[in-house]
Parts: structure tokens; C-alpha cells; sequence
């Protein structure tokens, strides 16, 4: 759960933003913003540059030029301020094989913090309540992809920002996936989504842009 009074002021931001890849400029003089309640959703095509806006998004590279701004402030000044205040999930899963479900869940809590406390019910609305004591690498793709996002349902960051987070996911997991953007929403969290898809819960605030 998010306070409304803590996250109402919280926006991040991006101004005549420009992003270049092997000479290759993917975008540029692009602007965006999302606040609390609000997910921006990012289309376009395969080679477009959604990864790349997240990465920079994420603080895990410096745009061409342009601005990233967190509360009004260039996050490579708000640093460890904004790294505290996002979830990113990229292609990857980010969790460790030889650890159980649950046990990933506890480690990510105790690295990040959290609601340890729901661990279990994390795992029950991620379709995975019987499987909490089974290592990850027995579980299969889709599995340990909904175990991937079961931590943004343990996380008190106001800020998600989501890289194809439904891959390898059978409709059940889309539906759960379109449950924890709207929670996160109507909570007052923000997220910033790259998809192919439209994950995306009718009641939340949705915005739309395509590169």
C-alpha cells in the first residue's frame, strides 16, 4: 500500500529526451510523464527503443542528451533517493535458481524491504501457493516469470517500471499482471510498461506513447 499524501507529489518526468545505439539514434526530443495513479504504456515496433527508454528510465545508462527528472529533480542528483523509489524488471527474471519460491520472495524483502509478512499471499495471487517450497529452476518459464512480478506485490516503491512483463505468461498471468497494475494505480503508484500488449487494467489512468 502507498500513501496517497506521500506519493500524490511524485512524478517522473523526461524532456527532449534522446537515446543512440550503435550510432543508431532510436528516438529523440521525446517527452513524458506519469504521476501517481497513473501507467504509461509504451508501444512500438521490435528495435524501437522501448528496452532502452526503460534502461534510462532505470538509471542504468545516460541518455544522448535530454532530461530525467524525479520529483523535479535530475535523478543522477536524486540517486540514491530515486534508486530506493523504483522496481525495475527487465528480460530477465532476476531470480536465483537454487533458492526456493518463497525463498525469493524473502530474499528480495530483506535486500529492498517489504511486506514479509505476505510473502504467502504473494505467492497464492501469483498462481503459485503450492509451490512456495520448490527451487526455482524447477519451475517452469511462465512460473518463474509470475514469481518475478510477485515481488512488486511485496514492494513499497511508488515506481514500477516494466520490460514485456508478459512474457511466457498463459492468460491466467496476464490477468495478474493486469491485477497488480491496477492495485498499484489505485494505490497511488505510478509504472512505466513496455509491451507489445496491452496489460493493462480499464479502471487505471493509462497513458499511451509509441516510439
Amino acid at each position: 500500500m502507498h500513501e496517497s499524501s506521500a506519493t500524490s507529489a511524485k512524478r517522473l518526468e523526461a524532456i527532449a529526451l534522446a537515446c543512440a545505439r550503435n550510432d543508431v539514434v532510436l528516438f529523440r526530443d521525446l517527452d513524458l510523464n506519469v504521476g501517481a495513479g497513473e501507467i504509461l504504456l509504451i508501444g512500438g515496433a521490435n528495435g524501437s527503443g522501448k528496452t532502452s527508454l526503460l534502461r534510462l528510465l532505470a538509471g542504468l545508462g545516460a541518455p544522448e542528451s535530454g532530461t530525467i527528472r524525479w520529483c523535479g529533480a535530475d535523478i543522477t542528483a536524486a540517486d540514491t533517493e530515486y534508486r530506493a523509489a523504483i522496481e525495475y524488471l527487465g528480460h530477465a527474471n532476476g531470480i536465483k535458481l537454487d533458492l526456493t519460491a518463497a525463498e525469493n520472495l524473502g530474499f528480495s524483502v530483506a535486500l529492498r524491504g517489504g511486506d514479509a509478512a505476505s510473502i504467502d499471499g504473494a505467492l497464492e495471487s501469483a498462481g503459485l501457493g503450492r509451490l512456495g517450497g520448490i527451487r526455482a529452476r524447477l519451475l517452469s518459464a511462465g512460473q518463474r516469470r509470475r514469481l518475478a512480478l510477485a515481488r512488486l506485490r511485496l514492494s513499497k516503491a511508488p515506481l514500477w517500471l516494466l520490460d514485456e512483463p508478459l512474457t511466457a505468461l498463459d492468460a491466467q498471468g496476464r490477468d495478474f499482471v493486469s491485477g497488480l497494475l491496477g492495485n498499484h494505480a489505485r494505490d497511488g503508484g505510478m509504472a512505466v510498461v513496455a509491451t507489445h500488449e496491452s496489460p493493462l487494467p480499464p479502471s487505471a489512468a493509462v497513458k499511451r506513447i509509441a516510439l
